[in-house]
């Protein structure tokens, strides 16, 4: 299955209002952890069932080529909510609290910006990294300032793939009986569908995190259903891909770790039925938050903006998770409406990245500027998605490995120099590296450009500090 040769367009939705010069929109802004292009209007996956994303899609500008700052969750959100990225700040791993890095330690994160400028800054559920939140950045949040998200249930046996000492790495449906309602993800939605229902005497900065698809892949029965074993469609993945691909890449892919016991369990289809169960679960939370969205107060003055914070690799180049410099891990969900801005129907194709969320939401709401941030407001592209733009979108992980990726190309230097790059014009796959090829120099050349001045320290680290999934 070649992921991109599944594209959909998807027809116009419903229009909101025009906001007048005077008003100060309201901010819906969700977060989607670990979901990679799987949703029917990326055309990621051709089984996919995403109904609400494509919904939410249809009804603003859907960017296409959206890409993540750090392909895993702390270094990514982090620098999406500070506007700084993970090669300024040293903070590269989950293990790190990111506010222990010297460069972070004030910064002024997004919802504090809204704070200072007379919005009331509220949320639930994963926004931050869980085991570092920040309590500063908020009024008020469920369950609490210090906790981001409910619990879940479990299968009464676990692990249900019976892979040992696999912590999270697991996949499978919930007993019979539990339903939408026990999940950490129906908590948050009740709570944030809560305030919606209700009129707030300042403008709001409305935060509401969805956990799912994020491991293990443990949902309601229902979901599974929607995916039958039987007819699960494999990514399609070359036994070879690694041959090209220097040792520091190969290192980060571990072929012979998640994937080779994958194959020797015979879990492939059982683990992407998972992933879109848990896909399809998200989707239904996302429908209730705009369904209530819709029939609240707020529907007409209000920026909905959706993101997630990396992709995810379910066996392409013969890895698993994120935590590579790839396609499918530095390729995230990015969608906004903004009335009076955006137009139904809008699709995107230009390279954006996550840290440009933060100068994009300060002119959308008309704020003061923020100095130091990194990123680049893409208010441009809201109007018109095929207006000019000529960044690169750069994704950093662990110290000194980067990814430049452009319309076109992909281009990454490791630590040690190696290099690789792929066009996508003609291979989306990334499956041959051109990096060698004496052609390539001149494109290497310009895409180097882009590549970070500043490879900080890695700051403070932490045991405990977070999933490795």
């Amino acid at each position: 299955m070649n992921r991109r040769k599944f594209l959909a367009s998807f027809g116009a939705g419903l229009s909101a209002s025009a906001l007048t010069a005077a008003t100060r929109p309201n901010v819906l802004f969700i977060a989607v952890d670990d979901l990679n292009d799987w949703i029917g209007c990326l055309g990621g996956h051709p089984q996919s069932k995403t109904p609400n994303y494509d919904r939410l899609a249809a009804r603003g500008v859907l960017f296409t080529n959206a890409h993540c700052a750090a392909p895993l969750c702390n270094p990514s959100r982090a620098a999406l909510m500070t506007g700084i990225a993970p090669a300024t700040s040293g903070v590269y791993e989950n293990n790190q609290p990111w506010r222990k890095s010297p460069v972070l330690e004030k910064a002024v994160t997004i919802p504090q910006h809204f704070r200072a400028h007379g919005y009331k800054a509220i949320g639930s559920g994963k926004i931050y990294h869980d085991a570092f939140p920040d309590p500063q950045s908020w009024d008020e949040f469920f369950p609490s300032l210090h906790k981001q998200k409910p619990a879940d249930p479990k299968p009464s046996k676990t692990p249900v793939n019976g892979f040992p000492n696999m912590a999270q790495f697991d996949w499978g449906p919930l007993d019979a009986g539990v339903e939408d309602a026990a999940m950490g993800d129906s908590q948050v939605v009740d709570w944030v569908t809560g305030q919606l229902a209700k009129r707030h005497e300042k403008p709001l900065f409305l935060a509401c995190g969805l956990y799912r698809p994020h491991l293990p892949w443990y949902v309601p029965k229902k979901y599974f259903d929607m995916h039958p074993l039987e007819k699960i469609e494999l990514p399609s993945v070359k036994a070879d891909d690694l041959d090209d691909v220097p040792p520091m890449g190969i290192a980060m892919a571990k072929p012979n770790g998640d994937h080779k016991m994958i194959l020797e369990h015979n879990q492939w289809k059982q683990a992407v039925q998972g992933y879109l169960a848990s896909i399809s679960f998200s989707d239904a939370m996302l429908g209730r938050v705009l369904d209530a969205f819709d029939k609240s107060p707020y529907a007409k003055d209000t920026i909905v903006m959706l993101w997630s914070d990396h992709g995810w690799h379910l066996g392409e180049k013969l890895h698993w998770r994120k935590f590579s410099l790839w396609e499918e891990a530095t390729h995230n969900v990015f969608m906004v409406m903004a009335p009076g801005v955006t137009r139904p129907g809008g699709s995107c194709p230009r390279t954006v990245n996550l840290l440009d969320i933060y100068p994009t939401l300060i002119d959308l709401c008309n704020l003061k500027p923020m100095k130091g941030l990194e990123g680049k407001s893409m208010i441009s592209l809201l109007k018109n998605p095929t207006a000019p733009w000529s960044r690169p979108a750069g994704t950093t992980f662990r110290q000194g490995n980067h990814s430049v990726r452009s319309e076109r190309w992909r281009y990454i230097r490791y630590s040690d120099g190696t290099e690789e790059l792929y066009d996508h014009n003609k291979d989306p796959m990334e499956w041959t590296n051109l990096a060698s090829k004496p052609e390539s120099v001149a494109v290497k050349k310009e895409l180097a450009k882009w590549l970070p001045k500043v490879n900080a320290a890695p700051t403070v680290s932490v045991k405990g500090g977070g999933e490795e999934n």
